[in-house]
């Protein structure tokens, strides 16, 4: 046996336990949801749940309210994150060392104390309320328990590790780039969109993925601050499955949930293809 065969093997001895270990928790459990998710009421199998999916009116509002909240959260995510490390990343001062200091801090409180505390206050008799209702300001509008209080919710979870995934990412473009670059007359917004962007574009791509499956798969914010119809697609699986008892439905619905990220996923897979093909 050639040594080369025997690193072969080697390698893959390495790597089965981590396939073996991937197999049982992701790759079953998928086969056995769509296995389910085909399932009729007579034992058979059609596409009768998938179908129901998209013609029953609350399942269709189900899935295009996902989607919406998915979609805003996520441009909202990247956009105050990416600003936040551009931020950090070219200014200094007492504004900034505050920032690095506090941002992180979400990501240490757990989801449902950080729910609890959105109720508390942007409830009708919340904090900000009766603050409101000491100036004199006796309506207090209506933010959470409808789109918005799910959109803050996933703002406050996500910002903090998309920030710093983006902030590893600027750190590392070289000052002699911007330097350069507006050595030869470029303005700011030519160097942001030739140099920094281009430079920082896969980390970015890798802050949406995270951002979007976290949002889309999202279940305590949905379900103490969304409304009760339309539901993000999590809490519909739950009532689906948990007081309905309609488990092929929602066997369904969570295959589709997984159609959805593995669409994020293929773009991203794409790219990082793509780019090692260009560096080959």
């Amino acid at each position: 046996m050639s040594k080369q065969t025997k690193m072969g093997i080697l390698g893959l001895l390495l790597v089965l336990p981590s396939f073996l270990v991937l197999f049982v928790i992701v790759v079953l459990p998928i086969a056995l949801s769509f296995k389910e998710s085909l399932t009729n009421a007579s034992g058979g199998y059609d596409l009768s749940n998938y179908i129901y999916l998209f013609t029953n009116k609350l399942m269709r509002s189900n899935i295009i309210f996902t989607l919406e909240v998915t979609i805003i959260s996520v441009l909202l995510i990247l956009a105050i994150s990416y600003a936040l490390a551009v931020y950090m990343r070219f200014n200094n001062g007492a504004v900034v060392q505050w920032i690095r200091r506090l941002y992180m801090i979400p990501m240490f409180i757990p989801g449902v104390i950080a729910t609890y505390g959105l109720i508390q206050l942007l409830g009708n008799h919340g904090w900000a309320a009766r603050i409101l209702y000491q100036f004199g300001i006796e309506s207090f509008p209506r933010i959470i328990f409808d789109m918005k209080g799910i959109i803050i919710a996933n703002l406050w979870f996500n910002i903090p590790f998309t920030t710093m995934l983006l902030g590893s990412a600027l750190s590392a473009v070289p000052n002699s780039v911007i330097e350069s670059a507006k050595d030869v007359g470029a303005g700011t917004i030519q160097i942001f969109f030739k140099f920094i962007l281009p430079l920082t574009y896969k980390t970015l791509l890798v802050g949406a993925t995270f951002a979007f499956m976290g949002v889309i798969g999202s279940f305590t914010a949905p379900f103490l601050l969304g409304p009760n119809a339309p539901q993000m697609l999590g809490v519909s699986m739950e009532q689906v499955f948990g007081v309905f008892q309609q488990k092929q439905l929602a066997a369904a619905l969570a295959f589709f949930t997984f159609l959805l990220c593995s669409i994020m996923g293929f773009f991203y897979i794409r790219e990082m293809i793509k780019d090692e093909g260009v560096k080959a």
